[in-house]
């Protein structure tokens, strides 16, 4: 029950700056970015993303490790923890054509 509180609330934590921007939103709609399974944004094996989106990329990155932290401590739970079910919830919500991480952080289309 805890986690799927968290998910929620994180899920919300996200729907701002945290979540994304125009570039990284493009990017992963070309499946060059994708979510990890460590509630981050990650470049896709085998694609090559320039400086410019990997600034970007970075900057959300930091925006939700922060989210992620003000999570935690809101609940009683790790960093990690909130980020992992963040997540969880990212993944499932992820759209068709977007690459993610499946359990075994291989990378998989979204059909």
């Amino acid at each position: 029950m805890r986690q799927i509180l968290i998910a929620a609330a994180a899920a919300l934590a996200l729907a701002g700056t945290a979540r994304a921007t125009p570039a990284t939103d493009a990017a992963e709609d070309r499946c060059l970015i994708g979510e990890r399974t460590d509630g981050y944004l990650g470049v896709v094996a085998g694609e090559a993303v320039d400086a410019a989106l990997r600034r970007e990329m970075d900057e959300v990155n930091q925006a939700r490790s922060a989210a992620y932290e003000r999570l935690a401590q809101k609940n009683g739970v790790s960093k990690a923890a909130a980020a992992a079910a963040t997540a969880e919830r990212l993944i499932n919500t992820a759209t068709s054509g977007q690459c993610v991480q499946d359990a075994s952080g291989s990378w998989v289309k979204v059909p």
